[in-house]
């Protein structure tokens, strides 16, 4: 089979990626005017051993950078303002961000909570005459009128989602940056491998490892060679494609899986505590469910454990295993996982199962084999089916969460665990906000 050949892409750039700047943090900064020009740190929680999701510019200059915890975030930056997150904030942010770009497109598709992509080739604005840059410049103001003046983002364009990406990063914060056939080596020649969105230390070590150590050698490499030898399989020919400009990445997948997971403040081995996360993880779960007309066919149990000692648990077929840093199983279930007490139920039994020796740090419940749910027929006497009636219960509890809040409804078991699980958003879980 002969290579792939292609020339570099020099049709007009009409790919847009558009990045919020240290989102979490700006919004704060944005939301608070005593918080700007201060180093501000967004944590999963404000304890010493809590995580840095978000930091602002600020803080980035002191070398506070996401995944160090509080403690260092202090050592690095004595005067830095850590705060815990506020996601209906940033859900705001995230429809308003979005709102504005739907003004020049209707093709808009977002990556995660702080960035979006946009094609531009059906856009009004282009076909009347604008340049695609002016485009850029417009929606930049229009994200100032509409999240503030503290907010900034950076946009890139490019003939392809990953050129448009590469320029998004190339001047932070708030830059504006194009990519086409006519810079595109000059570009490549200013970067390192690692510059290159989707290419980390592991993808590096097996570039350099075949003599490929600069974007450039990259970009020169044959396709039969990247696909063959370098990469062995498809993803080769993709990164031919995309280095040149062309698309392999414009496809949108179906969501395979709905769960939820809690880090435990306070870790504990107490069954009956656990249980009482696990209702709530149901709880959650339930509800992203529901909200997406969708029922499970499978359920799986996480747990990671405070310590990397030795840990025996059971599989499903009975035999031991040594987990040294947690536990984890999964499995399809006979009916349809819908309603709160049925998807708590399975994973309870799956937590049964578990031998836990040492007290849990992490625990997430995790839906998979997801189906929309169909209409149901009525048996020849009138009667619903037993998980219909169940769904229907589960319906009408969260029509009253959703006017009255979250929680307002809850199994007896949770009444007592307000604040325990926090509402969370992740930078990249953005399917239930759309």
């Amino acid at each position: 089979m002969s290579g792939l050949k292609l020339d570099i892409n020099t049709t007009e750039p009409l790919v847009m990626h558009i990045d919020l700047n240290s989102c979490f943090a700006i919004i704060e900064q944005q939301a608070n005017r005593l918080l700007r020009g201060k180093p501000v740190g967004v944590a999963a929680y404000d304890t010493p051993r809590g995580f840095v999701i978000a930091s602002s510019y600020e803080a980035k200059a002191m070398g506070v950078k996401l995944g160090v915890n509080v403690a260092q975030a202090r050592l690095l930056c004595p005067g830095i303002v850590i705060m815990t997150p506020d996601p209906p904030k940033y859900r705001e942010a995230h429809r308003r961000f979005k709102d504005v770009l739907l003004k020049y497109t209707d093709d808009v598709t977002p990556k995660s909570i702080d960035e979006f992509v946009m094609h531009l080739e059906n856009s009004p604005l282009f076909k009347q005459g604008m340049t695609v840059k002016s485009i850029g410049y417009q929606i930049k103001d229009g994200i100032y009128q509409s999240l503030g003046e503290a907010v900034t983002v950076n946009v890139g364009i490019g003939p392809n989602r990953f050129l448009a990406k590469l320029a998004a990063g190339l001047h932070k914060p708030n830059g504006l940056d194009l990519i086409d056939h006519k810079n595109l080596r000059d570009t490549y020649e200013s970067l390192d491998l690692l510059d290159l969105p989707g290419i980390n230390t592991r993808y590096k070590r097996r570039l350099e490892a075949h003599g490929i150590k600069t974007p450039l050698q990259f970009l020169d490499a044959d396709e039969e060679y990247l696909r063959k030898r370098v990469f062995k399989s498809i993803v080769g020919q993709q990164w031919y494609m995309r280095l040149r400009g062309h698309e392999p990445d414009r496809r949108e997948f179906g969501r395979k899986t709905i769960g939820h997971q809690h880090a435990i403040a306070k870790q504990t081995s107490d069954p009956e505590e656990l249980n009482k996360i696990l209702m709530k993880l149901a709880e959650k779960t339930g509800r992203r469910l529901r909200k997406n007309n969708l029922y499970a066919g499978g359920i799986s149990l996480w747990m990671g454990f405070a310590s990397n000692h030795r840990l025996w648990s059971i599989t499903g077929s009975n035999a031991f295993t040594d987990q040294r840093t947690g536990w984890h199983h999964g499995e399809k279930v006979g009916s349809r996982l819908y309603a709160t007490h049925d998807i708590f139920a399975h994973a309870k039994r799956l937590l049964e199962s578990a031998k836990v020796v040492e007290p849990v740090r992490i625990i997430s419940v995790t839906t998979f084999d997801l189906h929309k749910w169909d209409p149901e027929q009525l048996d020849i006497f009138g009667n619903e089916r037993g998980y219909l009636a169940a769904r229907r219960i589960s319906d009408a509890l969260d029509t009253v969460n959703n006017r009255y809040g979250e929680f307002t409804v809850t199994p007896a078991n949770m009444m007592d665990m307000n604040g325990t699980i926090i509402d969370r958003v992740a930078f990249g879980n953005i399917k239930d906000m759309e």
